[in-house]
């Protein structure tokens, strides 16, 4: 995949590092693989934090821009943020955990929403609370990598052409192996969140299936992160 210059912008909008409690991949690695694999745009969507964003950012070598992210557990089911500088909470609804990556500036999108295995999902939202919902969020993921059958897939490719909402291709990467494999291309330059924004409408889905391997780690990071922590998440600076 080429870089971020006349031939377009290929970003993995949704990947977890160590400072997730379901991922051992330290920030280092994630930046060394996806520029070697192409990408020019990381976002780091740890559950609930941003540390090993932070930390990523300030390692991405030259070529790569990291995009510091969460993915949010809200009432309604899980929000991604990126273009964040704090945390949201968990807790609230998913109007109020828009509204709140929205006041940093960020720019919200609903991932993997009809995963039946991920309690997550926003399959349950209906009547005006989704109406209220469609309105004010920014994209879906229609390629989410490593959802169970492709029908999830293409039913939320069709969600999204309902509602006139972008969608994007993401890997949901939770090991090293998994970054990259699926992303979306755009039209660049990409700088800041405004741009990401006008530039979603006319994305390229580029799709791409995580291993079975791939999905099996992340009960063997679970584990692993509770015996190190006794349930916590480590600190991001033995995570680099």
């Amino acid at each position: 995949m080429p870089g971020d210059d006349v031939r377009g912008v290929f970003a993995d909008l949704h990947c977890h590092s160590s400072a997730s409690f379901d991922s051992l991949s330290r920030p280092k690695d994630l930046v060394r693989l996806a520029r070697q694999r192409g990408l020019t745009h990381l976002a780091i969507t740890d559950h609930e934090r941003i540390e090993g964003a932070l930390a990523a950012r300030e390692l991405a070598p030259q070529g790569l821009t990291v995009i510091v992210g969460e993915e949010v557990r809200s009432t309604d089911g899980d929000v991604i943020g990126l273009y964040l500088e704090r945390t949201v909470p968990p807790g609230l609804s998913a109007l109020e955990t828009i509204a709140a990556i929205h006041e940093q500036g960020g720019l919200a999108g609903i991932p993997h929403p009809f995963d039946r295995f991920r309690v997550s999902g926003m399959a349950r939202l209906s009547g005006q609370r989704l109406a209220d919902v469609v309105a004010v969020v920014d994209y879906v993921e229609t390629w989410n990598a490593r959802v169970p059958a492709a029908s999830v897939n293409e039913r939320a490719a069709a969600f999204a052409r309902d509602h006139g909402l972008p969608g994007v291709a993401v890997s949901d990467a939770h090991s090293l192996m998994e970054v990259g494999v699926a992303c979306t291309r755009l039209a660049g330059p990409i700088d800041g969140p405004a741009e990401l924004r006008a530039a979603l409408p006319d994305a390229t889905l580029v799709p791409g299936r995580a291993s079975y391997l791939a999905r099996a780690l992340t009960p063997l990071a679970k584990l692993v992160q509770r015996t190190r922590g006794n349930g916590r998440i480590r600190p991001i600076t033995s995570a680099r």
